[in-house]
């Protein structure tokens, strides 16, 4: 029972990981498709509205107070303990829908106040949309305070394939809504409507999932003040963290609506959507190990550091061969499809303000499974603390940087802040404070690194005989996958080892030998 379970278990970290990827391909397709019609449609003035009111409304999450970061923790100490499970889900639900009260009133606020919140920048027509949009857009972050306590308990039993099959549908469904409504003259109200009642779509499919088929129970009468305290001082260093990314990822469109309006938004907001993406690749499969990286942390055994080593380096390395691949092809062919096919020319800059971006957060991105590492052993009160310090560097060089070079000055702001905070602090606790052993992760890393030297020759060739930005979309097209299929050939036999590149061939050998089995006994029907 016990192989069983473990089998179940690693079928559905399997699926996650995969369906994980799967997503994330098909918003990049959406991304591809969808957003520059969206823009067209909204026009740069409305879309760059739509971005700004979205960055703002953002901080609204911050009322989570970094708790949701804190329940698989809290969970795997708890699991064979059905009473203490239920007390942690009540308690967590309890404070989660006072939370959703509190950014519920804080929000409206807001929205009553938006010509005081957006400055002189904005007309008064632009200041009457956005105040509609808030109130709309407080409604779903409202919901998904609730919703977020759902997703935990769905994690923590690591039913990964309902819950990423859930997020695809939402996600495919978005743009199918949104387009009909935007085609006929609703504009970013209709996109923001289509996101709540997606919102409710998804809240309602998790309580029937949580309740009905995990059978979760909710314990409201024992509310357990010590470990309410536990959990606040655990989670209050993630809500830092949260309100430096808060920082890092929204106030430089805050600071460029006030210094120079919805345009320089518009071109910083399609960076920063591309770069989105990007990051996606990194967060979700960091998400799927996180229960893993729990159960490592609550045995607490005496391989504990190499346990988590071994760990941040096989998920580093797949996700280095990933971001490694989007990286590099952005930056050959990157600008192309920002001017020609995502936006029009006048978005140009976009391209720099999204590699700024990309840069240095391939770092992020590789060691992203070291944040779960952190906070499941309780060690993640460092990196808020540097996290901040560079927050407030990333805004006070962003503002004159922001008036002297627009969005691209933004962008490099915090590039800088990214790299030196990623790049060189935390990789030095990493190995002082947490115990990864560092240096085996990067010499790790720098054996795949070994397979991109090809690829990125390759390119730069491409460049040096061809104008890319120039020639039309088919020829195009096919460059990207002659150095798509340069790429993941010499990764391949150049950047993985043994156990990587039968990984690989495992579930192709599978899939050919049914495809086989089906063709034989097609024909064999049909010689009967």
């Amino acid at each position: 029972m016990g192989n069983e379970n473990l089998m179940k278990k690693t079928n559905q970290l399997k699926l996650g990981v995969t369906l994980s990827y799967f997503t994330t391909a098909i918003n990049f397709l959406i991304h591809l498709l969808y957003t520059p019609v969206m823009i067209r449609l909204l026009g740069q003035s409305e879309y760059g509205l739509y971005t700004l009111v979205s960055s703002v409304i953002g901080y609204l999450s911050l009322f989570s107070l970094g708790f949701s970061g804190a329940y698989l923790r809290f969970y795997s100490r708890r699991k064979d303990n059905e009473e203490e499970v239920a007390k942690l889900n009540g308690l967590y639900l309890i404070v989660f829908l006072v939370m959703a009260l509190a950014c519920f009133i804080c929000g409206m606020f807001l929205a009553d106040n938006s010509a005081w919140v957006f400055g002189d920048k904005l007309d008064e027509r632009e200041i009457e949309r956005a105040t509609v949009l808030m109130r709309i857009l407080v409604i779903n972050i409202a919901l998904a305070f609730p919703n977020s306590v759902f997703d935990s308990i769905i994690t923590a039993h690591e039913r990964f394939l309902f819950q990423r099959l859930l997020n695809l549908a939402c996600l495919i469904f978005n743009p199918l809504i949104a387009m009909p409504l935007l085609l006929i003259g609703y504009k970013s109200v209709a996109i923001v409507v289509v996101t709540t009642l997606l919102t409710v779509f998804k809240l309602g499919f998790n309580l029937f999932f949580c309740f009905v088929k995990l059978g979760i129970k909710f314990n409201f009468r024992k509310f357990d003040i010590s470990v309410f305290k536990e959990m606040g001082v655990f989670s209050f260093f993630i809500f830092l963290n949260m309100i430096i990314d808060q920082a890092n990822w929204s106030v430089d469109k805050f600071i460029l609506g006030r210094v120079s309006g919805t345009q320089s938004v518009a071109i910083y907001g399609v960076g920063a959507s591309l770069f989105a993406v990007y990051v996606e690749f990194s967060g979700m499969i960091s998400n799927v190990f996180a229960p893993r990286v729990n159960m490592i942390a609550a045995r607490n055994s005496s391989d504990i550091n190499s346990d988590f080593t071994n760990l941040m380096i096989k998920v580093g390395r797949i996700q280095f061969c990933v971001l490694s691949l989007v990286l590099s092809g952005f930056i050959f062919f990157g600008k192309y499809f920002i001017v020609n096919i995502y936006s029009t020319p006048e978005y140009e800059d976009a391209y720099y303000v999204a590699l700024l971006l990309m840069v240095p957060s391939i770092i992020l991105g590789i060691q992203s499974i070291g944040i779960e590492i952190q906070r499941a052993i309780n060690k993640h009160q460092f990196r808020s603390v540097v996290y901040l310090f560079m927050a407030i560097v990333n805004v006070i060089i962003s503002i004159p940087l922001a008036r002297a070079y627009g969005p691209i000055g933004s962008a490099f702001g915090t590039s800088l802040s990214l790299f030196i905070a990623n790049g060189l602090i935390m990789n030095i606790y990493y190995y002082k404070g947490v115990g990864i052993n560092i240096f085996q992760f990067w010499k790790k890393i720098f054996d795949v690194l070994k397979g991109t030297i090809i690829p990125i020759v390759f390119g730069t060739l491409i460049h040096i005989n061809i104008n890319v930005n120039n020639v039309n979309v088919l020829s195009y097209g096919f460059l990207i996958f002659i150095y798509t299929i340069v790429f993941v050939t010499s990764i391949y036999f150049i950047g993985l080892d043994e156990y990587e590149k039968q990984y690989i061939q495992h579930p192709i050998s599978a899939i050919y030998i049914k495809f086989y089995r089906w063709c034989k006994n097609g024909s064999s029907k049909r010689k009967s």
